[in-house]
């Protein structure tokens, strides 16, 4: 596989099942990395996936993440500095503090497979609806 190298986008290439801003970066054969957005003041939609595992920093906001895999369930604060991992079949969500968005790169193994990949999950927060952040 040959090397590449790419600057990253000044408007997101599309949005995550989540709800988030996606910044695509690239992708290898076991794995792939890109950065999202949240803005200041929103709550992603709760989901899970189906056969990735992701590994997230965070690199700019304050927020607060919430992860569930069988009776297991944590809320963590998340800000710059902070990694963590997303297992296969975890169910999680997020939300961004007010203030400024929450920026953070996730690696995805294996690489991201399409929209089908994130199932709906019961999330602790409602999603703030993409027409609520404009207003």
């Amino acid at each position: 596989m040959p090397w590449e190298t790419k600057t990253i986008s000044r408007q997101p290439d599309g949005i995550a099942p989540d709800g988030s801003e996606v910044f695509l970066g690239l992708e290898c054969s076991r794995g792939g990395l890109a950065v999202f957005v949240l803005p200041a003041g929103r709550i992603s939609t709760a989901v899970r996936h189906r056969t990735i595992e992701e590994v997230w920093f965070f690199i700019e906001g304050e927020g607060e993440l919430w992860r569930r895999s069988g009776e297991s369930e944590e809320l963590c604060h998340v800000g710059p500095g902070v990694f963590l991992t997303i297992p296969t079949g975890t169910a999680f969500q997020f939300r961004a503090f007010e203030g400024a968005p929450l920026r953070f790169a996730i690696a995805t193994m294996p690489p991201w497979p399409g929209g089908d990949e994130a199932l709906p999950a019961d999330g602790p927060w409602v999603a703030t609806e993409e027409d609520e952040s404009k207003s």
